[in-house]
């Protein structure tokens, strides 16, 4: 793939519809393109967070552990980023990602995804948003799980 074709897949990710094409550019050419097979683990939960992923094309699985095994929790798509949380947090890895397809992703280091930041900070109120909205999701979903749990107790 061209670098103009990855500039232009990384402007229809809405964290970074805002930023510059020369910027972008620069962050197609300073990312590795990399890519998975249906099946593949892009990083476990636990790992050190060093980079974010940019999903190009493909889709992966969210996955908890818990007592009882991995537990699905979301699913992402072309157009978004994972990654970002741990890097954020400056925590271990919150969840691990598997390919659900073939998937082809830009990872950006963690140096990298932090410049970008503190050069756009209007990409980080765009991970606000993502972040509340995916907290919205995770607190819907366990008020339901809670509720179908005390219906089941009854």
């Amino acid at each position: 793939m061209l670098l103009k074709d990855e500039v232009e897949m990384l402007r229809r990710v809405p964290l970074f519809s805002g930023v510059a094409p020369a910027k972008l550019k620069l962050l197609a050419f300073t990312s590795e393109r990399v890519s998975y097979k249906c099946g593949q683990t892009l990083f476990r939960q636990g790992d050190p967070a060093d980079a974010a992923y940019v999903i190009l094309t493909g889709g992966a699985d969210i996955l908890s552990d818990s007592p009882s095994g991995e537990i699905k929790v979301a699913e992402i798509e072309h157009d978004s980023i994972v990654g970002e949380i741990a890097i954020l947090c400056d925590v271990s890895r919150t969840a691990t990602v598997r390919a659900n397809s073939a998937l082809e992703a830009l990872r950006i280091s963690k140096d990298h995804f932090l410049k970008l930041l503190s050069d756009y900070p209007e990409m980080t109120i765009e991970i606000m948003r993502v972040l509340a909205d995916r907290l919205s999701h995770t607190t819907t979903e366990l008020s339901e799980a809670r509720s179908k749990q005390k219906q089941a107790a009854k």
